[in-house]
């Protein structure tokens, strides 16, 4: 592992497309209780130039960090990538403790939407996954590991990682699937 070079200091948003900015806003601000920290709205596109008319939403964290959306006005959401399982591809937040996940759970419960969890994932954490209005699935986890179990975790990373690789190789050379 390469340590020498660290330059990412931290997340600064995640942006996702959504099928209106109102909408999104209700659940990120009014139910996950994150604000509404800035606004965007443009008629080009800054980085191509291109025309195409959208607003920019941006909604912080308590780390400072934010997740983001742009409402393009045709009230479409972003399509799911077909060769992907739906429970793949998601973003998923830290909780401080089990209590608050648990009240989180309840709180979606509570305003109508679906929560599956909480999942033990190998002592390491828990989590509870849901979709926001756009299809995102979204994981709020809480980490349940000591430091000397996350030392462990990391010690062997790159050794489960390597057998991991290993075995796809394996695989793919005798056509045998996965």
């Amino acid at each position: 592992m390469n340590t020498a070079t660290r330059p990412i200091a931290g997340l600064h948003h995640f942006a996702w497309r959504c099928r209106s900015a109102e909408q999104t806003r209700a659940f990120y601000e009014d139910l996950l209780g994150l604000p509404l920290v800035h606004v965007i709205r443009k008629d080009h596109v800054p980085s191509t130039g291109e025309y195409c008319p959208y607003v920019h939403i941006f909604f912080r964290l308590r780390d400072g960090s934010h997740i983001a959306f742009f409402d393009l006005g045709d009230g479409e959401a972003a399509l799911p990538s077909p060769n992907t399982p739906d429970w793949v591809n998601h973003i998923a937040w830290r909780l401080d403790s089990r209590e608050d996940l648990l009240q989180m759970r309840q709180r979606l419960q509570e305003h109508g939407v679906d929560v599956v969890g909480v999942t033990d994932h190998d002592g390491y954490i828990h989590s509870i996954y849901f979709f926001d209005p756009n299809g995102l699935r979204l994981e709020l986890t809480v980490e349940l590991a000591d430091a000397q179990t996350l030392q462990g975790f990391a010690a062997a990373a790159h050794t489960q990682l390597q057998a991991w690789n290993h075995e796809q190789a394996r695989r793919a050379a005798t056509g045998t699937p996965s």
